[in-house]
């Protein structure tokens, strides 16, 4: 088999607080080769934004290292490109301009710029939105311009922290929709955080579930379901309850340890 695209290899996170370190993540080792669609999956404060933030170089971890192609992540870089939950637009910009900020930077040539932002505005469904701002937009259709910006750079791994989150079931079924005609239109590698088991089974390849603090992998688990995926099927139902009663087990230690805190308050 060839080599993983993405090597996490014993990290660890500690974060200094007043009350004394806090272990974020605890001997992580994850392998994701090019083309996963990889879920991280878990409570509250199990480290899976964390983990994810090391991955894109905001983060250096305490511990250990992690390689993308062989070489040791130090800083963000064009390999790697993030979406966030709150958008992150610049309010400011137009969305063409939002989408082709990026390329700007990069110093591409105008005439190129313009047929990849007006291609990816067409394909993502925000043409006749181009010459409108963020706030113009509804929530999904500013994730939409979030998800095109990353398109545009071309990244080959989509680091995504939970960016469907704030999105009410319609939309957010809609956009786990798209999400997946990109990975496989694009070729994409994608990471992806999320608290929701269902949108975990429907969207990945595996499901990383993660401890409460400090973080670690308790189950690497492989979706071997059909797509597209029927979230009503008796094969994803019994996948969902396994990996409920997993992520319950931590949400009761992570309910545990916030009453014994509360406690010695």
């Amino acid at each position: 088999m060839s080599a993983p695209l993405v090597h996490i290899r014993s990290v660890e996170k500690i974060f200094q607080s007043p009350d004394g370190p806090v272990i974020a993540l605890r001997d992580i080792n994850l392998d994701i080769r090019a083309g996963e669609f990889v879920c991280l999956l878990g409570p509250s404060g199990c480290g899976k934004s964390t983990l994810l933030n090391a991955l894109a170089g905001f983060a250096h971890p305490s511990a250990g290292a992690i390689e993308v192609s062989g070489q040791t992540i130090r800083t963000p870089g064009p390999d790697r490109g993030m979406v966030f939950q709150e958008y992150a637009l610049f309010p400011w910009m137009t969305i063409a301009s939002n989408v082709a900020f990026g390329l700007e930077i990069k110093g591409m040539a105008r005439s190129e710029i313009d047929a990849r932002v007006s291609g990816l505005l067409q394909q993502l469904g925000l043409w006749d939105f181009r010459d409108r701002f963020p706030k113009d937009l509804s929530g999904g259709m500013r994730q939409r311009v979030a998800i095109a910006r990353l398109l545009a750079i071309d990244s080959p791994i989509m680091l995504m922290d939970e960016p469907f989150g704030a999105l009410d079931a319609l939309t957010r079924r809609s956009l786990q929709d798209e999400l997946l005609k990109i990975w496989t239109s694009f070729g994409k590698t994608i990471v992806f955080v999320t608290h929701s088991i269902e949108e975990s089974i429907y969207l990945a390849d595996r499901i990383v579930v993660m401890t409460y603090r400090p973080g670690t992998i308790k189950k690497d688990v492989p979706v071997h379901l059909d797509r597209p995926r029927d979230p009503a099927a008796p094969a994803f139902n019994e996948l969902k309850r396994h990996l409920s009663e997993l992520v319950m087990e931590e949400q009761m230690r992570h309910e545990d340890a916030e009453r014994k805190s509360f406690a010695i308050d």
